[in-house]
């Protein structure tokens, strides 16, 4: 297994790609450029974490994040790209999949969710799909998070015992352990039908977070053909003089309780404060 990265050296690489992620942000504005990305991998591979980092300091006007619950009993009738179709970006905007279509290659197929019919008809139509967005002048970056079934299962346990994490923990997540090998082989025949040049795959290794982010980004910058886009500079005015406004008294409005002004007097006062629910 590759040397874990540092922290410092991760925080300051990773503080440089997210201002290049900005400039990138910005010639998508003024170019009209449409991109999507999207993150797919196996349960607990960390794209939600990597995404969170991605669009951590863009214009969420800019860059959309979708995540998809489950289809609605209409949604079900309809083709099955065609929920997918209304969150694509219109010009000057970034669209990050937390999970896409490939729903239908992975768990809808290995968990059954889908007939086979239905299974087969995906892999024929993905690629043409995608060809379409490709000859209309999007962008499209599919990326693939792998993590061995070791590190899979410990941060399962991990957030199994966090409390601020437990929501990320899923039925279907368990039940991924025991079908670690159905998975890889829905993956294995994902990859022969729709990497395709014009929208290849490409895998992160995430074993290591910090890592598998770094490379990630870096990668998605290397296929963005951005150029600095010379911004004007905003000048901040002189604040003018006063128009004789008064204020209304304090006491008629609703003012949020001072909770950080009562807990530096319970410290102060050599109170405990109240446990952090961290790892137990």
């Amino acid at each position: 297994m590759a040397r874990r990265i540092p922290r410092e050296l991760y925080e300051n690489e990773l503080a440089r790609l997210q201002a290049r992620l900005v400039e990138m942000q910005a010639w998508v504005q003024a170019t009209g450029a449409r991109i999507v990305v999207i993150f797919e991998g196996r349960d607990a591979a960390g794209k939600g974490s990597t995404i969170k980092r991605v669009s951590e300091y863009l214009n969420p006007r800019v860059t959309r994040i979708v995540a998809l619950p489950a289809p609605t009993d209409r949604e079900r009738t309809q083709w099955y790209f065609q929920r997918y179709i209304a969150h694509l970006p219109a010009a000057g905007e970034i669209v990050l999949m937390d999970r896409s279509w490939y729903n239908r290659a992975g768990v809808e197929h290995v968990m059954g969710y889908c007939t086979n019919a239905e299974y087969h008809r995906f892999l024929h139509q993905a690629p043409i799909f995608e060809r379409m967005l490709a000859e209309d002048g999007i962008l499209l970056l599919k990326y693939w998070f792998s993590v061995s079934d070791v590190e899979q299962e410990r941060r399962f346990r991990s957030r199994a015992k966090d409390p601020m994490r437990r929501w990320k923990l899923s039925p279907n997540d368990v039940l991924s352990i025991t079908r670690w090998e159905d998975y890889s082989r829905a993956k294995d025949t994902m990859f022969v039908h729709t990497d395709i040049p014009e929208a290849p795959w490409f895998e992160v290794d995430n074993e290591d977070k910090r890592r598998g982010r770094l490379n990630m980004i870096a990668h998605l910058l290397s296929q963005v053909p951005y150029r600095d886009i010379e911004r004007p500079v905003i000048e901040i005015p002189e604040r003018p003089a006063s128009g004789g406004y008064e204020r209304p008294p304090r006491n008629l409005e609703n003012d949020v309780p001072d909770h950080a002004g009562e807990m530096l007097r319970r410290i102060h006062a050599g109170e405990k404060l109240p446990p952090l629910p961290l790892l137990e």
